[in-house]
């Protein structure tokens, strides 16, 4: 058959990420073309692996968040519905292509992808068989709070005449002490903090001597990078979000997020889904905002629920992995959602059903420094064709062989491969990467 190729790997359901910046696989509703909405890399990707494949665009196109604006059925397509609906029609298409059901069904994407994945099975558990599912956008209203008040404590939406504003050299000075506190905590000076949680970074060591200016942080600028690099608080004391990952500012993409204005999913989600105000300027934004967020939770998008019993119970198998550079996410809402799952179903370990695995020094969903190529986003990705290299493989093989992944190697831009290990064990140099049980 020309196009696709039948496989006893089933249907692929393969969703562009949520992306917030410019890069191909960033935009508020995941997708490679602006027009449609259609990821078609990765649907190459899908194909190429001989899977049917199909795409969504979340239930709306274009490049930012405005047809929310006074549209809650878009709102509920984007936060939940658009892809169970297409997953529904793509598995009536292969029937009918076919003249035979699927045999597995199959999920991946990264970044709102990854919250999607995650709301699939906690909503529809009988979707997928297997998914994969990569640094997800849970708790969907705090992270989007967060976004926006990180904007406040460089001085959005008026930061240029902020004391508090910190420049996009300035940050190349923030990252370079960054690693300087925290980059051999893990033994190896290489650019890479496999562990930020262990980073207590200090930035009054940036702070101005006598009456220097150059090269240096004013008290303002020093008391933002306080705020920046701590955990997200509510209005009762409550954990909102965790802080962002010590190291990722050294992502050239960061400076778009932490530049003076609101990044674009705070900006268009406050604005069009949560006040329905296109002049909604964010110059009184506070923890208030979020909270009003949180009761309005709309589309029931929050994604941050520890209920995976359905899921786990119909034989259900979850593999998600963040990167601890991850200038868009911070990866310790990843471990968050872990635990919350782990104690919602009284689970000391998950490793049965649900496996997280984190990646020093990769960006959001791939890139950066560190070994951040595991066949987890298109064709490119697919560097060594083998489920100990590619997490969609290795999720294959968890379902249809019963061989869990118990680690994941990665590759590098430069060809260097490095082990993954599954949380919570630990990524450990001695001579070489090795994983090691958090209780050792």
């Amino acid at each position: 058959m020309d196009g696709i190729l039948p496989s006893e790997m089933g249907v692929l359901e393969d969703v562009s990420f949520l992306s917030f910046l410019s890069s191909p696989h960033l935009r508020i509703s995941d997708y490679e073309n602006p027009s449609t909405g259609i990821d078609y890399s990765n649907l190459d990707y899908g194909a190429s692996l001989h899977f049917a494949t199909i795409g969504s665009n979340n239930g709306h196109d274009g490049m930012d968040g405005h047809t929310f604006l006074n549209n809650p059925e878009v709102i509920n397509d984007f936060a939940f519905r658009a892809i169970h609906v297409s997953t529904l029609i793509g598995k009536q298409i292969v029937q009918a292509y076919y003249g035979s059901p699927h045999q597995k069904s199959y999920y991946l994407g990264c970044s709102t992808g990854g919250r999607q994945g995650t709301q699939s099975a906690l909503k529809f558990p009988e979707d997928f068989d297997g998914i994969v599912a990569g640094a997800p956008a849970t708790d969907w209203n705090h992270l989007v709070g967060l976004g926006a008040m990180l904007a406040r404590y460089i001085g959005a939406p008026n930061a240029s005449t902020s004391p508090s504003f910190i420049s996009a050299d300035l940050w190349e000075l923030v990252a370079a002490e960054i690693l300087a506190q925290c980059d051999e905590l893990d033994g190896v000076r290489d650019g890479i903090i496999t562990e930020p949680d262990a980073c207590d970074f200090r930035p009054e060591a940036l702070l101005c001597s006598g009456n220097g200016t150059a090269g240096c942080l004013s008290i303002a600028q020093v008391e933002a990078l306080r705020k920046i690099y701590q955990p997200l608080y509510g209005v009762e004391g409550q954990l909102l979000y965790p802080r962002p990952d010590p190291g990722c500012e050294a992502d050239g993409n960061t400076a778009s997020v932490l530049n003076g204005t609101v990044v674009s999913f705070s900006n268009d989600w406050f604005k069009y889904a949560i006040y329905n105000d296109t002049g909604y300027d964010f110059s009184n934004f506070s923890i208030q905002d979020i909270a009003l967020a949180d009761s309005m939770n709309p589309g029931g998008i929050s994604t941050f629920d520890g209920n995976f019993s359905e899921f786990r119970d119909r034989g259900g198998k979850f593999l998600t992995y963040h990167g601890r550079r991850d200038e868009l996410i911070p990866s310790g809402n990843s471990k968050r959602l872990y635990n919350l799952i782990s104690r919602t179903l009284r689970m000391p370990s998950l490793d049965s059903f649900y496996r997280l695995f984190l990646i020093p020094g990769m960006n959001h969903c791939t890139g950066g420094p560190g070994a951040g190529i595991f066949g987890q986003s298109t064709i490119a990705s697919n560097v060594v064709n083998a489920s100990a290299n590619n997490v969609l493989l290795a999720m294959v093989e968890w379902v249809e062989g019963g061989r869990a992944p118990d680690y994941v190697f990665g590759m590098s831009l430069e060809g260097e491969q490095r082990i993954h290990c599954r949380y919570p064990q630990r990524s450990v140099w001695s001579g070489e990467w090795i994983c090691q049980d958090d209780s050792v």
